[in-house]
């Protein structure tokens, strides 16, 4: 529930060209909200892991911890890694060659250890963010690319569907939507407060934060594939969820963002 939709906000702030205190909080909020998912997400099945065994090993405890922190210090090595390559390897071709390779390198890596690869890939790019003169000449072959794997990305994600089950998970659904968007709120208002934001950002910033797609529906495809007992339900909430999020979110972003007159 803590995630949101990366994309759709940024695409938001592109196509608008919103500029002002919100979409300056929005942005790097974003980014960190869907890093605080995968590391709920770790602790979380974790729990579960010990609540369904009865009881908890050291192992059990231990091994969400490596694969939280293995997945940071490994994704962190390859984004030193990274801004390396691009710097010797010139040419729009090299350098998506070199991030394509980066890519599947962590990942396969990853699941060969066990450690968290939605976590260690973004670790990877925030460090090469930070790091590279060239994250421009990075994203700008990336974003022709990226649409049909977005696309292939939810046809998958709709095809595991169990429309069946949804009359029994009304109220889990309805809690779920309406408590999420409460969180975004709260938490908002109360982390603009607390480091003393500008009232702009403690009023509005909650409401940029509803959409929700690709970090949820990744943690989502995990946690049925590691939980078959509650997989299907966990998936039906988050994707009903999603429909809901991803046809009113960038409405209501929008609408927030012009609000705040960071739209012209």
């Amino acid at each position: 529930a803590s995630a949101t939709a990366a994309a759709s906000t940024l695409m938001i702030v592109k196509q608008y060209k919103a500029k002002g205190p919100v979409t300056n909080t929005l942005l790097p909020v974003v980014a960190m909200d869907d890093a605080v998912a995968l590391l709920n997400f770790g602790i979380s099945m974790a729990v579960i892991k010990v609540l369904s065994s009865g009881s908890a090993s050291a192992q059990t405890i231990l091994m969400p911890l490596l694969e939280i922190f293995g997945a940071l210090i490994f994704g962190a090595v390859l984004g030193f890694i990274m801004t390396q390559l691009v710097r010797l390897y010139t040419g729009r071709g090299n350098r998506l060659a070199v991030t394509v390779g980066m890519t599947f390198l962590c990942i396969g890596v990853c699941n060969m250890v066990g450690f968290s690869s939605l976590l260690a890939c973004m670790m990877m790019s925030a460090v090469f963010a930070n790091t590279s003169r060239y994250t421009d000449k990075i994203f700008e072959p990336l974003d022709r690319i990226t649409p049909p794997f977005y696309m292939m990305f939810f046809i998958l994600s709709g095809a595991s569907l169990d429309i069946t089950i949804i009359p029994k998970i009304g109220l889990v659904g309805v809690v779920y939507v309406v408590i999420r968007v409460l969180g975004k709120m709260l938490g908002a208002y109360i982390g603009a407060t607390i480091s003393k934001a500008p009232a702009t950002v403690k009023k509005y910033l909650g409401l940029t934060l509803i959409p929700q797609e690709g970090v949820a529906i990744g943690l989502v495809t995990v946690a049925k594939g590691t939980l078959p007992q509650y997989g299907n339900t966990i998936q039906t909430v988050v994707l009903c969820g999603i429909v809901i999020y991803e046809l009113l979110g960038p409405m209501i972003t929008k609408m927030t963002l012009k609000a705040a007159k960071e739209i012209a």
